[in-house]
């Protein structure tokens, strides 16, 4: 289930910032982890958890919200907008035609994470292609454009 973002205090976007400055240097994922100053172990975190935490703590230093949410959780058809800055509207047309899957639950619409990011994934792939295609039109034309 999602966790709703909250956005840090002026305390949390400081530490977080000292935290992110510490940890960019670090050279392999060990950390040692204190809970309100008391030292408790030593954790080798996945080099893929590290990266996230980072990302999380640069957020959090800039005064974002950030919520974490597992690929398998649904999502509203609200939030599913909003993870793609689109209009609701215009995600229920894309439900509907089939672009992103989805199940009911009642009368109302619920999406995958995962669906929703591999509906991105392939959007985002196919503007690229299509720019990389504009673009060597315009060359051609000798419009001087060049990527």
């Amino acid at each position: 289930m999602p966790i709703e973002p909250t956005l840090p205090s002026d305390i949390t976007a400081r530490e977080a910032q000292v935290a992110v400055q510490a940890l960019r240097g670090a050279s392999q994922a060990v950390v040692r982890l204190e809970v309100d100053g008391s030292p408790e172990a030593a954790v080798v975190l996945p080099a893929q958890a590290f990266e996230l935490l980072l990302r999380m703590l640069a957020h959090l230093a800039n005064g974002d919200a950030v919520s974490i949410i597992p690929i398998h959780a649904e999502v509203t058809t609200q939030q599913a907008a909003d993870v793609l800055n689109v209009s609701r509207p215009y995600l229920i047309k894309l439900l509907d035609g089939g672009k992103i899957g989805h199940r009911r639950v009642g009368s109302h619409r619920r999406v995958t994470l995962r669906d929703l990011l591999e509906f991105k994934r392939r959007d985002d792939a196919e503007r690229r292609a299509i720019l990389a295609e504009l673009a060597a039109e315009a060359q051609a034309l000798g419009f001087g454009y060049s990527p």
